[in-house]
């Protein structure tokens, strides 16, 4: 009988997501689970609340990139949220350090609109939206930055905005360096 698709050495077939280790075996499911089983090891159960963050600092698609990038500054965030003028819903999110680079690229000048920089939420579609709320563990949100685990989007992240649990109100975004930070204040 014929096979169409390619077979690893031990006879797996190799599919879309299917990406062997260095010794040609197929990844094992325990090896995510080893991760996953680490991180709530190194978590003890913590959440999202016990970062403490700051509030989440939103934004209007209609202020200027100038009026954003002072507030960012002013807070020392590195990602503001936008949020419709009329309905409060997340539209997007606005990373600064991508905003400098078109500024200084000749891209965008600060007058210009932060729905003109802005990076939308795709609804539907092939992505998938994880809800991260004040209750998400953190070893749920170290997979979903690593796209490991049940929070796994099908991309690595870098930072996750906290709403709660019906996505109706931002409450924070979160990112890697937040998670770093808790490991080096909590005590061992």
């Amino acid at each position: 009988m014929a096979q169409t698709g390619s077979i690893l050495e031990q006879g797996v077939p190799l599919g879309r997501t299917t990406v062997p280790q260095a010794n040609g075996l197929p990844p094992s499911e325990d090896e995510d689970a080893a991760k996953l089983s680490a991180w709530a090891d190194k978590y003890r159960g913590a959440t999202v609340a016990d970062l403490d963050l700051p509030p989440a600092l939103s934004t209007s698609p209609n202020t200027s990139l100038a009026d954003a990038m002072l507030s960012a500054s002013s807070h020392d965030y590195s990602h503001l949220t936008v949020l419709s003028d009329n309905t409060r819903s997340l539209l997007g999110y606005l990373s600064v350090s991508r905003l400098k680079q078109l500024f200084e690229s000749g891209q965008l000048q600060p007058s210009d609109h932060v729905s003109k920089a802005m990076v939308k939420f795709q609804r539907g579609g092939d992505r998938k939206y994880q809800i991260i709320t004040m209750e998400t563990e953190l070893f749920e949100l170290e997979g979903f930055f690593e796209n490991i685990g049940p929070f796994a989007t099908g991309a690595r992240q870098d930072f996750a905005v906290v709403t709660d649990g019906g996505r109706k109100f931002v409450l924070g975004v979160v990112t890697r360096s937040d998670l770093e930070e808790f490991v080096k204040r909590r005590p061992a």
